[in-house]
């Protein structure tokens, strides 16, 4: 009974601050928009204070961690096996998350031959840092996969697998990707970020200027489907039908854009827990190996994102 109640308490609260969160925004946006726009920007950027907690929580599973200076943030590695020896495969986590939620794929792998390389992304898990950006996860990928040579893989989860996709475009080498529940569209996600906080359409557009003032690039830039033509390594996408963080529709939009790519739909696992399914990992193992999983789609400028 006693964790019920508790758990009751803490979706009371969480119900309680999220509605004090948007009143918050809403008055902001009427009286003080400037402020207001900064202030969602800041939390737009700003992991969730639990994914430090469950970062040092975590077992790191025998890793050798060490860390990597990029652009001047301190980032935390984690290394099982030796890369400099065996093929690689390369981890990219997604948003509030860490290196080490590759640990389900780490026993396969490795049977399979791979070291395995992770890390934390800035403002995330023993990474220094407050805040976050879809640049800079493509950035921290990108020297990532620089200092530890050609990957024989990259695995991209969520954000991870949008910055998966950026950074191969923009030159990481490795031979295949798999990317899990992989967001595509950032236009998109900003402005379910508006509607959950409740800043009108003309505070979003004003987000965006803000970011983009400041990152350098548009929103519209980072979409999958102006950069997944350029990439000639295969893919094998994975993104479950029910998953209600990042819908599924974005995954689809990677396999038809992706010359080289396929599509495997699950049920059930949702956003998360797709990425540690025994049958998924199983998939990608396959995969890794040249076999064909999944289903091979077509892109067409008449159809709508999310039909094939």
């Amino acid at each position: 009974m006693y964790p019920l109640i508790s758990k009751i308490s803490t979706t009371v609260r969480s119900f309680i601050q999220l509605y004090g969160l948007r009143l918050g925004f809403l008055i902001g946006s009427r009286f003080a928009p400037e402020t207001t726009v900064r202030r969602a920007a800041r939390l737009f950027s700003t992991p969730f204070a639990s994914s430090r907690s469950r970062a040092l929580a975590a077992p790191s599973h025998g890793a050798s961690e060490g860390r990597l200076e990029v652009d001047g943030h301190d980032i935390a590695t984690y290394v099982w096996g030796d890369p400099r020896t065996q093929p690689y495969v390369l981890f990219a986590h997604g948003w509030s998350s860490h290196g080490t939620r590759i640990a389900p794929w780490l026993e396969g792998l490795r049977a399979d031959g791979y070291a395995v390389v992770a890390f934390d992304q800035p403002a995330h898990g023993k990474s220094a840092g407050r805040q976050s950006t879809l640049p800079d996860f493509t950035r921290h990928l990108l020297a990532v996969g620089r200092h530890y040579g050609p990957a024989a893989a990259v695995i991209g989860h969520s954000l991870g697998g949008a910055a998966t996709l950026l950074a191969m475009a923009r030159g990481l080498r490795a031979e295949r990707a798999v990317l899990i529940a992989p967001a595509a569209d950032p236009v998109a996600a900003a402005h379910r970020f508006a509607r959950l906080v409740w800043i009108g359409e003309h505070l979003c557009r004003r987000m965006f200027a803000y970011f983009e003032q400041r990152i350098g690039i548009g929103f519209e830039e980072q979409q999958a489907h102006l950069n997944a033509p350029v990439i000639a390594s295969p893919a094998l996408i994975v993104h479950d039908l029910g998953d209600r963080e990042v819908p599924w529709s974005e995954g689809e939009r990677y396999a038809r854009y992706w010359p080289d790519s396929r599509l495997l739909s699950t049920t059930g696992l949702g956003h998360k827990r797709v990425l540690e399914d025994r049958s998924v990992i199983e998939a990608g193992r396959r995969f890794l190996h040249g076999e064909a999983v999944g289903d091979r789609l077509v892109s067409s400028p008449n159809l709508p994102y999310g039909w094939a």
